[in-house]
């Protein structure tokens, strides 16, 4: 099996898993999958993941759509996808490379190009997934401060307080911050987003790009994106992305002023997922808000 055989039948490629026809290396799959890397006939290569364990309904195929529809507008680079089942995702094997002061800028430019191709509603039209979690992406006409707070900020901290993350106090700050949302609404209409644009989902390729991966897609605002890229200590060339990214779409004033309040989602679902070790940075955010 080389790529053009695999372009043509991509459905085969499970069967030539099962019967170790194609050599496989394992990599870094973080915490929730086991990652892999094939290397097929012709010396090419391509990354595949699975579940540790089974994984939940369309949770692969939530995935494969979110990368599809980041690289529709064909702004910024994203990792292709070969094939989607239950059990497995395909994508392209994107070699890594070290970060560059250049392809920050043109990543700052493309994905402002990107947020600007914009979405239907706010959602997605594809039940949505945040690590492991759920993610409610029922798409929603009206105002983004009553979506983000109802779909996104609430279920969380809800969860959050219920696995004992957060003590209830934390809750009532959190409620509070979700009574005065809407000031804190610049009324923009909803952006084209990847979602989960934390560091660890932005892949410095060696062809001088940066490759989107492991989005949680979904019409949303666009600083969210923005905001998640300078969590858990930025990356690099952070101050080189946005610029130019300001540059190339202007920011609504006092955006900065509001990135603890787009962090607080990404925070709130691992204070849920991983428990009170991130709790700290849930408050941090809170206090950076003036909550």
């Amino acid at each position: 099996m080389d790529m053009a055989y695999l372009r043509e039948h991509p459905h085969l490629l499970p069967t030539f898993l099962k019967h170790q026809r194609i050599r496989e290396t394992p990599v870094p799959g973080g915490s929730i999958c086991v990652a892999s890397r094939l290397t097929l006939d012709g010396g090419e290569s391509i990354f595949t993941k699975s579940m540790r364990s089974t994984a939940p309904p369309g949770f692969f195929a939530t995935e494969a759509a979110g990368l599809r529809w980041l690289a529709e507008p064909g702004t910024v680079a994203v990792a292709e996808v070969l094939l989607v089942t239950d059990e497995l995702l395909a994508l392209e094997w994107i070699e890594p490379g070290e970060p560059s002061a250049g392809a920050a800028e043109e990543f700052g430019r493309a994905l402002a190009a990107l947020h600007a191709a914009g979405a239907e509603s706010f959602g997605a039209p594809w039940p949505g997934f945040i690590g492991v979690l759920p993610m409610s992406n029922v798409p929603e006409q009206g105002s983004w401060s009553a979506w983000f707070w109802l779909r996104r900020l609430l279920p969380y901290a809800v969860l959050s307080r219920e696995n004992g993350a957060l003590d209830e106090p934390d809750l009532q700050r959190i409620e509070r911050v979700g009574e005065h949302l809407a000031d804190l609404d610049p009324g923009e209409a909803p952006a084209r987003i990847h979602g989960d644009l934390w560091p660890g989902n932005l892949l410095w390729g060696a062809d001088g790009r940066c490759h989107l991966i492991d989005p949680a897609a979904h019409g949303g605002h666009r600083e969210t994106d923005l905001a998640n890229l300078g969590l858990f200590g930025g990356v690099p060339h952070l101050d080189r992305i946005l610029a130019a990214y300001d540059e190339a779409a202007p920011l609504a004033d006092g955006w900065r002023a509001r990135i603890g309040l787009h962090q607080l989602f990404l925070l709130l679902v691992h204070t849920a997922l991983f428990g009170r070790s991130y709790r700290g940075a849930v408050l941090s955010a809170l206090s950076s808000i003036g909550h």
